[in-house]
């Protein structure tokens, strides 16, 4: 039976750019990922920063104060255990991963919970800038190179990216095609299953002529023993 990579799509909107100061997370986005493919399962949360939204980011997101002003606190079961059940053991997958991660682990220490290593976050950003150096890398960039359309990205919001991200992600991985499982079910998982043509009850007729087969003879004749039709014929 052929394992499945469980991985998570994951994007965060912050009060600010600051995660080692006072700024706060306060929305989270995240898609289940099988073997690179989005499965549909997700995850999304705004969440009550105690603190202002800075301009920056209500301009970027349109997430205001007053929208956060009822939402749940990061450190309530319904945010920080929903999420952390959610992301179980699995990589995550982010768009310049060391920010997302830096906002994630800030908010894991305030509730005394254990960070999430570094070793098991997947930078998109790394990717891309590897695989295209030199060209622009940034999620909206990827996302035209890949046509993925971007049409219902007026503003950011974690969930629309981490969607998005999915999808770049498993275009930076070779495509929807590379992802294909061929176990399917049938004998060994490693290799593709090949199905063999059935054979024609009655031959087709020839629709080469007599005199054509006897011309194309004569020509192999010419050709000599050694020729590699001579050799075919044999």
């Amino acid at each position: 039976m052929t394992t499945q990579l469980r991985e998570i799509a994951f994007d965060t909107e912050t009060t600010g750019l600051n995660w080692s100061g006072e700024d706060r997370i306060i929305e989270v986005g995240a898609v289940e990922l099988i073997n690179h493919v989005a499965t549909g399962r997700t995850f999304h949360q705004r969440i009550n920063p105690r603190r202002k939204v800075s301009e920056k980011t209500i301009e970027i997101t349109g997430i205001t104060d007053e929208m956060l002003v009822d939402m749940p606190f990061f450190e309530d079961a319904c945010i920080v255990d929903a999420l952390l059940e959610f992301i179980d053991e699995s990589p995550i997958v982010a768009h310049n991963a060391s920010f997302d991660r830096g906002f994630l682990n800030a908010e894991l220490v305030r509730c005394g919970r254990p960070e999430i290593i570094v070793d098991r976050w997947v930078d998109t950003l790394d990717i891309a800038k590897k695989r295209y150096p030199g060209a622009p890398a940034s999620l909206d960039a990827l996302c035209k190179r890949f046509n993925i359309g971007l049409e219902a990205r007026t503003l950011h919001g974690a969930l629309l990216d981490s969607q998005l991200l999915a999808e770049v992600y498993l275009e930076l991985r070779g495509g929807r095609a590379r992802s294909f499982d061929f176990n399917d079910g049938f004998g060994d998982g490693n290799k593709a299953r090949f199905s063999t043509a059935r054979q024609r009850p009655e031959p087709l007729v020839s629709l080469v002529t007599k005199e054509e087969a006897e011309r194309h003879s004569a020509f192999l004749e010419e050709l000599g023993e050694d020729s590699i039709w001579a050799k075919l014929r044999a």
